[in-house]
């Protein structure tokens, strides 16, 4: 067990939480959630999606946690060290891969929410819905301020990886975990306090049972693999970092009640408002940088200085989920390049830094700058989100479910579910009979979905 004593570790159970937490909550859980909520009835999602977490999201973090801990290095070397078997180190470098392709285009988005806390900061996004609309397509096809914005974010989060593990990633993730949730909390009062925000409310928490089908409960369980961070790399390299003394089931669930807590808090933000000036929320990045400011114009136009501090409040939670996000993307492919190729983490993180910025680079101008960066009528931006999220992270998921339920030795398994026999075997045999059979099964629903097979 020298091997996790020798390897850097959160300095406490907070850091922990925190930390693995900030992976999760990232900018797909305040657009997305909402969207799919609104889309599949409200509390009725809710229900499910929870249900979903439980069943689908738990046991893979666990999976993940177990693989990462016993490894105790980055992700493609961990999976290599929990079995004889070398050739199952692929999934880990499947995903190293998804999270460094991951991070080339996330960080073009996480880019435009600085670009909307100074817009907003400057009176330069509230107008009418055309004026909005405009600002986005302009500013988002543009070839250059995009992407400064984009290189300041990353090195932003390029500062805090290579300040290391408890002086970077864990320090950061205790200021700006609170400071998301205290933004979140000024938000949704505000919102709740808006005229006829009441129905926003209701619909959030009065399930409609009659929407209830096949595609809200395969929605639900989308939203629960990939709002968790799964297969990602993110979670194994964080596990990585525990002692053994975490304890992985408790870690996941707490991880998990917050990932949902955000979630629904992120609804109960966006929902009031909504219904308050009678707007449907819409999808994707229209939501958050067109849909958004015009409901923040309209409900507060009474209120314009509450306003001016709604508008620019939210992009700065924006900001903040996504750099939380970013964080665990970079130190995905930071440590597998500081231990593969035995360089410094300063080295190894700049390589991502600066191999990250070209990449966003290319994705950015792929929206108007340069249209010939397209395949497929996708833009370039479109395809690496395509690749990574509805081919490599099923596909991660589904190899690591079989991975820890048949092929990964059952001892080792349990020893480290239960902190070498330090802890009680509490639902060891229900995490393995779920990663085995549910979580699979529940995997290649979420792929067929969302290729419209089912």
């Amino acid at each position: 067990m020298s091997k996790n004593t020798e390897r850097a570790n959160f300095g406490s159970k907070l850091g922990v939480v925190l930390a693995t937490a900030g992976s999760a909550v990232g900018l797909g859980n305040v657009w997305r959630f909402p969207y799919v909520a609104g889309q599949d009835g409200g509390a009725a999602f809710i229900i499910i999606y929870v249900i979903s977490v439980v069943l689908l999201g738990i046991p893979c973090m666990v999976s993940e946690f177990i693989i990462g801990r016993h490894g105790a290095s980055n992700t493609a070397r961990a999976y290599g060290r929990m079995s004889n078997d070398s050739a199952w180190k692929f999934v880990g470098y499947l995903g190293v891969l998804t999270g460094f392709l991951i991070t080339g285009y996330y960080c073009v988005v996480s880019g435009w929410c600085l670009e909307y806390v100074f817009g907003a900061a400057v009176g330069g996004i509230s107008g009418d819905a055309e004026y909005v609309k405009n600002y986005f397509t302009t500013f988002a096809s543009d070839p250059v301020r995009p992407i400064l914005w984009m290189v300041v974010f990353l090195f932003i989060t390029h500062f805090v990886i290579v300040r290391g593990v408890r002086n970077g990633i864990e320090k950061v993730s205790k200021m700006m975990m609170p400071v998301l949730f205290i933004l979140l909390l000024v938000i949704v009062v505000a919102s709740c306090m808006l005229p006829d925000a009441g129905k926003g409310i209701s619909f959030l928490f009065k399930p409609d049972f009659a929407k209830l089908d096949k595609d809200v409960f395969l929605d639900a369980l989308g939203q629960s693999f990939y709002s968790l961070s799964i297969a990602m790399g993110c979670i194994c390299t964080y596990a990585s970092y525990f002692s053994r003394t975490t304890n992985l089931l408790q870690s996941a669930v707490q991880i998990s009640v917050v990932d949902c807590l955000v979630a629904v808090l992120a609804g109960l933000m966006i929902f009031p408002a909504a219904f308050s000036v009678g707007i449907n929320p819409d999808s994707g990045a229209s939501l958050v940088f067109i849909t958004l400011p015009n409901v923040f114009h309209q409900a507060f136009s009474s209120m314009p200085v509450v306003g001016y501090i709604i508008s620019v409040l939210f992009y700065l939670l924006l900001a903040v989920a996504a750099l939380t996000s970013l964080i665990s993307l970079h130190e995905v492919s930071t440590a597998f390049l500081q231990e593969e190729m035995r360089i410094s983490r300063g080295k190894a993180a700049l390589v991502v830094t600066c191999t990250c910025s070209i990449i966003g680079v290319f994705c950015s101008l792929s929206f108007g700058a340069w249209d010939g960066l397209s395949l497929f009528g996708k833009s370039l931006f479109d395809i690496f989100d395509y690749v990574t999220g509805q081919i490599f992270l099923p596909v991660g998921g589904l190899l690591t479910c079989i991975f820890m339920g048949w092929v990964a030795p059952r001892k080792v398994v349990r020893d480290e579910y239960t902190n070498w026999g330090t802890l009680k075997n509490t639902f060891f045999n229900v995490y393995l009979f779920l990663i085995r059979y549910v979580c699979p099964v529940c995997i290649i629903l979420i792929f067929l979905h969302q290729f419209k097979v089912i």
